[in-house]
C-alpha cells in the first residue's frame, strides 16, 4: 500500500478547526453544551383510570359472581330433593324398622353368572344355550392313480363281424345292443344284421350320408329303436376330449361307445379304457388307449393293415393311427370335418 493517503488531498465542507490561533490572534471560545436534555413532562393522568371503565368491569362481576352462586344453589338444592325422593336401602331400613329381604342363592347365582346353571347337580338351566352341532365330515378328495376299466368281460361272445364290407355300421350297432343288453347275443346269422342295416339306411339322410349308406345319425336312432339305451352324436375337437367324454359315459352308464374310425369310413366299438386318473373324478384325465371289438376282425385291410381280435387294448399309438378326423370323399360335412365323432350313450 502507498504511504500517502489520496484521501488526504479531499476538501472537507464545513470543518471546524481542531483549535490554535486564527488571523488576526483571536481565540474562539469552547462550547460547553448542557448535560442534561430537556423533554417536556407527561401527560397527568389520574390514579383512578377512566370512571366508564370502572362501571363495566363491575357490572361484569356482579354478573359472574350472581351466576356461580345460583349454579352452586341449584346443585345444592337437587342433592337434597334426590335424596329425599329416594333414599338409599340404609335410609329404607330405618325409615321402615326392619332390614330388606336377603336374595335367594338362586337369584344371587342367576345375577353373578347369566346362563350358569342353578341346580347343584350340574344339569344345565333353561336359559344355557344349545350345544352346537358337530360340524360335517368333509368328503374325502379322491386320489390321482391310474385306472383300468373294462365294461364287457366276454367280448368274444358279444363279436359281430361285418357280412360286408361295407356293412361295419350294422355290426357295430349289433355289438353295442350285445355288450348292452339284456338281450340275447345276436352274434349268429345273417338275418339280424341285414334287418339293422335295413333300418339304419331308412333312418339316415342324404345330410347324414351323402354315399347312400348308414349315417352316424341313422346309427343313433336304430340303437334307440332296438336297445333300451339312448345315444347321441357328439362331435370334439380333439382326439383327447373325445376318449375322455366317451370315457366317462362308460364309466357312468356301464354302456359301450360307438367312434367313428378311420376319417368316419368305419365305426369301432369302445368297451373300456385306461386313464392316468378317474375321469368321472378328474377333468384333465388323460386316456391313454381304449379296449375295442373291430367288426372288420378277421380281415386285412390295405389301408388300415389287419384287424385285431375282439377286445385288444389299443394303446395311444394305435388310436392316433386308427381314429382320426372325420373327413369323406364323397363331399363336405359342415360340423363334422376335420373333427372328432363318438356315438355316447346318455346318463
Amino acid at each position: 500500500m502507498s504511504e500517502h493517503d489520496p484521501r488526504a488531498d479531499l476538501p472537507v465542507p464545513n470543518r471546524r478547526p481542531s483549535g490554535g490561533v486564527r488571523d488576526g490572534g483571536y481565540i474562539p471560545r469552547d462550547v460547553v453544551e448542557p448535560a442534561v436534555v430537556y423533554e417536556p413532562p407527561p401527560p397527568h393522568r389520574s390514579h383512578g383510570g377512566d370512571p366508564a371503565m370502572r362501571k363495566d368491569l363491575g357490572l361484569v362481576a356482579f354478573v359472574v359472581g350472581t351466576l356461580v352462586i345460583g349454579l352452586i344453589t341449584w346443585n345444592l338444592a337437587g342433592a337434597v330433593t334426590s335424596a329425599a325422593l329416594s333414599p338409599s336401602p340404609t335410609s329404607r331400613v330405618g325409615l321402615a324398622g326392619s332390614p330388606s329381604p336377603t336374595p335367594s342363592p338362586s337369584s344371587a347365582a342367576t345375577a353373578t353368572a347369566p346362563g350358569a346353571s342353578a341346580d347343584p347337580s350340574g344339569s344345565p338351566s333353561a336359559s344355557a344355550p344349545p350345544s352346537a352341532d358337530p360340524s360335517p365330515t368333509a368328503t374325502p378328495v379322491p386320489k390321482r392313480k391310474p385306472v383300468d376299466v373294462k365294461i364287457e368281460p366276454n367280448p368274444a361272445a358279444a363279436f359281430v363281424t361285418e357280412i360286408k364290407n361295407t356293412w361295419c355300421a350294422a355290426a357295430a350297432v349289433q355289438i353295442a345292443l350285445n355288450v348292452n343288453g339284456p338281450d340275447a347275443r345276436t352274434n349268429v346269422g345273417k338275418t339280424r344284421q341285414t334287418q339293422v342295416h335295413n333300418l339304419e339306411v331308412s333312418l339316415t339322410t342324404h345330410k347324414d350320408s351323402r354315399n347312400g349308406g348308414a349315417g352316424p345319425l341313422g346309427m343313433v336312432a336304430t340303437l334307440g329303436q332296438l336297445g333300451k339305451v339312448d345315444y347321441e352324436l357328439r362331435i370334439f375337437d380333439t382326439r383327447a376330449e373325445a376318449l375322455r367324454a366317451s370315457a366317462k359315459a362308460i364309466s357312468s352308464t356301464g354302456h359301450a361307445v360307438i367312434l367313428m374310425a378311420w376319417r368316419g369310413a368305419h365305426a369301432w366299438v369302445m368297451t373300456g379304457y385306461r386313464a392316468d386318473a378317474d375321469p368321472l373324478a378328474f377333468k384333465n384325465a388323460n386316456v391313454t388307449g381304449a379296449y375295442i371289438i373291430d367288426p372288420w376282425y378277421p380281415r386285412v385291410s390295405r389301408i388300415w393293415g389287419p384287424s385285431d381280435k375282439p377286445g385288444v387294448f389299443q394303446d395311444a399309438a394305435e388310436m392316433k393311427r386308427n381314429y382320426l378326423p372325420w373327413r369323406r370323399p364323397e363331399g363336405r360335412y359342415p360340423g363334422r370335418d376335420r373333427r372328432f365323432l363318438a356315438l355316447v350313450p346318455r346318463n
